[in-house]
């Protein structure tokens, strides 16, 4: 018995959400989605690794059909992942139709199966104006109907939706989250690229500015 399953994507918001469940008693299991974005190949071994560090149950759950039916530069199928500022004109191209609708429909579905009276997801406030699955009226709406598709077995819970991501990165590095092995970068190369819109939140979270991050960035 679990008493819960975090969407896991390898990345330091999943990360930090994950080892301060774990810092309160929880018995949480993970699952990890490879849905064809460009990065998935860095993030999914980062998953793994946080796992088996941790010992935590993880599995990944294959969906091809994402990247092969709907259009984002976050694919692989997509365009060019946009460089600069991490705000809504530079990174709407990233958002990949109903992705955590479909992920957390998912994840339900498993905690009901294993006894998980709640799924975890990472998302905070700085994608709710990038992101419609991100907001907190689609994030309330998810949560009744998976309380309702599961007769009230399982509620969504999103522990960091006030919260910016520098603020995760503080309880981050309080818990001892180790962010050189989380994964956040769009273009998936070697390294992170350092310029993408992603790693520039990746800088702000981390404290780059004040030398706090630990990350290597390739520029």
């Amino acid at each position: 018995m679990m008493d819960a399953v975090i969407v896991l994507s390898g990345g330091m918001d999943s990360a930090v959400l994950l080892s301060h469940e774990l810092s309160k008693g929880q018995r949480v299991a993970a699952l990890s989605f490879d849905y064809g974005s460009k990065h998935n190949h860095c993030e999914l071994p980062m998953a793994r690794e946080i796992c088996l560090r941790l010992g935590v149950e993880h599995r990944v759950v294959a969906l091809p059909f994402i990247n092969e039916l709907f259009t984002s530069s976050l694919l692989r199928s997509g365009e060019a992942v946009p460089e600069g500022a991490y705000d809504a004109d530079s990174m709407k191209s990233t958002v990949v139709p109903f992705r955590n609708g479909i992920l957390i429909a998912i994840a339900v579905g498993y905690a009901e199966s294993v006894g998980a009276a709640r799924v975890l997801i990472g998302s905070h406030s700085g994608d709710h104006h990038i992101y419609p699955d991100c907001r907190p009226e689609f994030n309330a709406a998810m949560n009744k109907a998976a309380r309702l598709g599961t007769g009230d077995a399982v509620r969504v819970d999103f522990p960091f939706a006030a919260m910016d991501k520098r603020e995760i990165g503080d309880l981050g590095r309080a818990l001892g989250v180790d962010f050189v092995r989380t994964w956040t970068c769009y273009k998936g190369g070697e390294l992170h690229c350092g310029i993408c819109g992603a790693c520039d939140e990746r800088k702000f979270a981390l404290r780059h500015d004040q030398g706090l991050d630990p990350t290597p960035y390739a520029k």
